[in-house]
C-alpha cells in the first residue's frame, strides 16, 4: 500500500520539483515567472537571463514558462516563483483583489520593480478572412488567450466594449504560438495577442501567411481608458512585420516586473539597475526604446520593493514601498 501512494504521490513531487515549488539543493537561481514560448515575456525573461549570466555569476535567473500574467501573480503569492513579468492592468487586478483576483482577496507578498516597456493589444486575421472591424467577428472562431492570462481580459473588455461578449465568438484559450499555428492551418479565424510589437509569434506567422491586425478606434480606445485602470494609446508603426504597410492604432499596457517580497533587497537593487542600463540590448515594443527611470516608476499600480526603491532613491526618486499590506501606488517625486 505504501508502495501504491508512493507511485499516486511521484507525478505530484515531479510538477512541484519542475514548477519550483521549493529550490532545489543544486539550484539557486531567481525563479522568474514569463509567458508562453511564443511571446515577449519568454523572449524578454531569457534574454535577460543571459546577460545577467554574463554580468554577474552571483545572480542566476532560473526562467520558467508560464500561461501569463494572472498566473505569474497566483505564483508569486504561492511562493512558486521568485520575479515575474506581468500586465499592469492584471496587477491592478491583483492588487485590489478584483476580477479573476476577488476569490483570493487583494494581493500581498510582491511588489514592483520597474514598468518594462509597452504591450500592444494586437488582434490577428488572415489578410482574405473578410473581417476587417472586431465587430466582424462575431460567430467566428477567435482564441482569447490562455486561462490565467492577461491576454484573456483584455479580449473581454475589448470586446464588450465594442458590444460582443464571449457568448457571441467560438471562444478558443491558446497560448501565442498554438494561435498563430491555428490560424495558419485555418483552424481558427482570429487570435488576441497582448505584447510587445514585433511579437515572435506573429512576426514567424506573417512570413507564411498573409495577416492583417485590426484597428481600435479612437472613441473606443478612449471609452477603454475610462472606464479600465491601466491601459494606455499605442501605435504599432507600419513594417513591423512582413506585409504591414500601415500603423495600426490600438490600446496597450505596461510590461511591469514584479518581485516577491522574499527576495533580498540588494539582489532586487541589482536586477532594477540592471534591467534600466541594458534596456536597449532587450526585447521590447518599438514604441519606448529608450527605458528611463520616469518611465519605470509612472503610473505602477503596486508599492514598490524596497530594493527597488533603494535603487530610484539613489536617482533621485521616491516611490511608494511596499509595508507588507497590499495597496496601490502613489505618483513618484523627484527630489
Amino acid at each position: 500500500m505504501k508502495a501504491l501512494k508512493l507511485l499516486l504521490l511521484l507525478p505530484i513531487i515531479a510538477l512541484l520539483v519542475g514548477c519550483g515549488g521549493e529550490k532545489a539543493a543544486n539550484n539557486n537561481g531567481i525563479r522568474l515567472g514569463t509567458g508562453g514560448t511564443g511571446g515577449m515575456y519568454y523572449a524578454y525573461g531569457n534574454e535577460l537571463a543571459k546577460l545577467v549570466q554574463a554580468d554577474d555569476s552571483k545572480h542566476v535567473l532560473d526562467v520558467k514558462t508560464t500561461a501569463g500574467s494572472a498566473a505569474n501573480l497566483r505564483l508569486l503569492r504561492e511562493k512558486f516563483l521568485d520575479l515575474a513579468i506581468v500586465q499592469s492592468d492584471t496587477l491592478s487586478n491583483a492588487i485590489n483583489g478584483r476580477g479573476v483576483f476577488a476569490a483570493a482577496g487583494p494581493g500581498v507578498g510582491y511588489a514592483a520593480v520597474a514598468g518594462l516597456y509597452t504591450e500592444a493589444c494586437q488582434i490577428v486575421v488572415a489578410k482574405d478572412s473578410g473581417i476587417n472591424e472586431i465587430t466582424d467577428l462575431v460567430g467566428k472562431k477567435v482564441s482569447v488567450g490562455e486561462r490565467e492570462s492577461g491576454v484573456l481580459q483584455n479580449a473581454e473588455q475589448i470586446l464588450m466594449s465594442h458590444g460582443l461578449t464571449f457568448e457571441m465568438i467560438d471562444v478558443n484559450y491558446m497560448s501565442f504560438a498554438d494561435a498563430a499555428a491555428a490560424l495558419e492551418r485555418g483552424n481558427i479565424d482570429a487570435f488576441f495577442i497582448t505584447a510587445g510589437a514585433p511579437t515572435a509569434s506573429i512576426a514567424d506567422l506573417a512570413t507564411k501567411k498573409e495577416i492583417k491586425i485590426l484597428s481600435i478606434d479612437l472613441d473606443v480606445q478612449n471609452n477603454m481608458m475610462k472606464l479600465y485602470k491601466g491601459y494606455t494609446r499605442c501605435t504599432i508603426p507600419a513594417n513591423t512585420y512582413q506585409g504591414q504597410t500601415e500603423d495600426v492604432q490600438t490600446i496597450g499596457v505596461k510590461a511591469v516586473l514584479v518581485a516577491s517580497t522574499d527576495l533580498k533587497d540588494d539582489d532586487v537593487a541589482y536586477l532594477t539597475e540592471f534591467v534600466l542600463k541594458n534596456a536597449k540590448n532587450l526585447p521590447h515594443n518599438t514604441s519606448n526604446a529608450d527605458l528611463t527611470v520616469t518611465y519605470a516608476v509612472e503610473d505602477i499600480p503596486a508599492s514598490f520593493h524596497a530594493g527597488a526603491a533603494k535603487f530610484y532613491d539613489s536617482q533621485g526618486v521616491k516611490v511608494n514601498v511596499y509595508d507588507g499590506k497590499s495597496s496601490e501606488s502613489v505618483k513618484a517625486s523627484q527630489d
